[in-house]
């Protein structure tokens, strides 16, 4: 009797210190066994259990009291409870219908800073969240300054492009994602991973740290190694010093994509590749390429992977003043 008695309190000692009392195996199914769930592979949940990650990631995304967080997959809470212990409020985007009512339970406590938006992330508005609001009674949430998330994986790499140039308001994103992502989001021009992809996030944010997650440090594991990424929100310029606008953005991504549709190939042949597929815009564009590269001052001869952001910008701005402002990069 005296040893069951103890255990309880060994238990709760244990607790003491921790970010986020959650972050266990133990606690993780005890919570999903009371709301009688499982972990749902087709929904990329893999929870995480290690308060130390928990702690890296408060630390690298630098949460204050005064800022206001937005979340996707905010699962059971986990990190949602280290996020408001830091910061002013947190709003949380959640797809899976089975979850809310879990996280009305773990996150009771801090239910007058939370908000919660039902929602797919792919498809998540800046109506949305200006819409978010806290438990009754409660002073609505400021628009999020911080995305700080452990992101389903199948979706990472758009959900962070999306909102950057959707939502102004975000300053700056501390996501987990698989490795491989985080490589192509941090990538270098000349390196492997550095793509269309990489040029179009470079618009909007730039890497600011970065740590590697193991897959033992999730219930349950996934199969593929992760890292947190932080990347900063950036105002690119160009060569005269100007912000770039939105369509100077929308365009030098147009030609990043337009440069890698075959990266084997040159700038010239794989723009051609490109263009080809785009209606009477794109056979437009096929016959300005020569002006374009000669107006940016590029070698048409070079490869995608050589460019560096500034000419990626200066072929947009060319493409621009040729006519080609119809033409658009995908989502």
């Amino acid at each position: 009797p005296v040893a069951r008695a103890q255990r309880p309190a060994t238990r709760a000692a244990s607790a003491v210190g921790k970010l986020s009392p959650l972050a266990s195996v133990s606690e993780t199914r005890g919570v999903l066994r009371a709301h009688g769930l499982t972990t749902k592979y087709s929904l990329g949940q893999n929870f995480l259990i290690n308060d130390a990650i928990l702690q890296k990631i408060v630390t690298l995304a630098d949460v204050r009291e005064t800022d206001a967080v937005l979340e996707v997959g905010p699962g059971i809470g986990t990190l949602t409870i280290a996020l408001l212990k830091h910061a002013a409020s947190v709003i949380s985007v959640e797809r899976d219908p089975d979850l809310p009512a879990v996280l009305a339970q773990t996150l009771a406590p801090w239910a007058e800073r939370f908000a919660l938006i039902e929602k797919d992330a792919l498809d998540l508005t800046i109506e949305d969240l200006r819409a978010a609001r806290c438990a009754d009674g409660a002073p609505d949430v400021s628009l999020p300054n911080k995305l700080v998330a452990n992101l389903p994986y199948a979706v990472a790499a758009t959900v962070v492009l999306d909102y950057f140039e959707h939502f102004p308001c975000l300053e700056s994103a501390t996501i987990m994602v698989q490795k491989e992502v985080a490589d192509r989001m941090a990538a270098g021009p000349g390196t492997k991973n550095y793509g269309a992809y990489t040029v179009k996030l470079r618009l909007y944010a730039q890497p600011g740290g970065r740590f590697a997650v193991g897959p033992g440090n999730f219930f349950p594991p996934p199969r593929v190694e992760s890292a947190v990424l932080r990347l900063d929100r950036c105002t690119p310029l160009d060569k005269e010093g100007r912000p770039l606008d939105a369509a100077t953005q929308r365009a030098a991504a147009l030609m990043a994509e337009a440069a890698f549709a075959n990266r084997r190939k040159t700038l010239a042949n794989s723009c051609k590749t490109y263009f080809a597929g785009k209606g009477a815009e794109g056979a437009q564009a096929i016959e300005l390429l020569p002006r374009l590269f000669e107006q940016a001052a590029i070698d048409p001869r070079r490869r995608g992977e050589t460019l560096s952001l500034e000419e990626f910008i200066q072929l947009g701005k060319a493409l621009l003043a040729n006519g080609g402002a119809d033409l658009r990069p995908a989502r």
